[in-house]
């Protein structure tokens, strides 16, 4: 695969996959050295604790609707998947409290009641969810947070990347580590199959803004398959990120639709999520940074890694 067809891949197919991964996690209920301790913790997020006793409860309610948990399993999505979603929406959700807190985003009851009332009513949504009341309510107020947050920020989120295709994760693994020590071997990754300086604009193409692509800050490599079809793999070097990019034209934000914000508001979250950390007790799985989501141990879509190079 030639590297101009990479780059496309960059911006279609691996941001389907995460797309898709995403649509799991919105068919479930959702939860809210030094610092806490993993022991009783069923996540921690930064200094934040999720306890296990919480998830627990929201997993009973959840697998107490056995409707949903049977159409569910006939897609192939069993009680640890479950389990995993609810906890992965535990993480999303503490983030999203703390970008509102500092964007200054506040998301009123009549907002909510809102849009409960769009989509048929809390009772309707509730019985064919997996959801009770209070944590459907907490799930809109959050997607209602996340989609203002890209409002706030799609027409001015830039990236410019440096790209290199691998023939398997092992070898986007090793180039990764390359790219990350520096020098003449991280030169040479770039020198064949590969292509510096591409700019993308999310302003340009908001379904690619929901990927890995522009939530990796600047300097951090990303590892990653395009598509699970796919035998080649992607390793990302971010030159550049922006969110305070000059427009390139009129807002975009209300052209864009409100599944599409939201997922771009929960993206923009990556960097806080590396910064602070994300912990997960191993009975649950991992944080795959990639897919901003809990998944099983070694069913990561990818990495991120930090230059060591001084």
């Amino acid at each position: 695969m030639t590297v101009e067809r990479e780059k496309v891949v960059i911006v279609r197919t691996q941001v389907g996959r995460v797309a898709g991964a995403v649509a799991v996690v919105g068919a479930v209920v959702s939860g809210c050295g030094s610092g806490p301790s993993q022991v009783g913790s069923a996540v921690i997020v930064g200094s934040d604790a999720v306890p296990l006793s919480q998830v627990q409860s929201q997993l009973d309610v959840a697998l107490g609707k056995t409707a949903a948990v049977s159409q569910l399993a006939y897609q192939g999505v069993g009680t640890d998947d479950i389990a995993r979603d609810v906890v992965s929406r535990a993480v999303v959700h503490d983030l999203l409290q703390r970008a509102a807190a500092n964007e200054g985003i506040v998301v009123g009851d009549q907002q909510v009641d809102a849009a409960l009332a769009a989509i048929g009513g809390a009772d309707a949504a509730t019985q064919s969810s997996l959801y009770n009341l209070s944590a459907l309510r907490e799930r809109v107020r959050d997607e209602i947070t996340a989609a203002e947050l890209a409002r706030r920020y799609v027409d001015r989120l830039t990236v410019t990347v440096d790209v290199a295709a691998a023939t398997s994760r092992a070898d986007a693994e090793a180039k990764a580590r390359a790219i990350a020590a520096g020098g003449p071997a991280a030169d040479a990754v770039f020198s064949t199959n590969a292509q510096k300086g591409l700019k993308f604009s999310a302003a340009a193409d908001p379904e690619a803004a929901s990927g890995a692509l522009f939530g990796t800050t600047a300097g951090k490599i990303a590892v990653f398959q395009p598509a699970p079809s796919q035998s080649s793999w992607i390793v990302m070097r971010v030159v550049d990120r922006r969110t305070d990019a000059t427009p390139a034209g009129p807002s975009v934000a209300n052209q864009i639709d409100q599944a599409t914000l939201v997922k771009i508001g929960e993206r923009l979250l990556q960097p806080m999520a590396d910064e602070l950390g994300v912990r997960v007790n191993p009975r649950y799985g991992v944080w795959d940074p990639i897919q901003l989501r809990v998944v099983a141990q070694g069913q990561e879509a990818g990495t991120i890694m930090t230059p060591t190079a001084g």
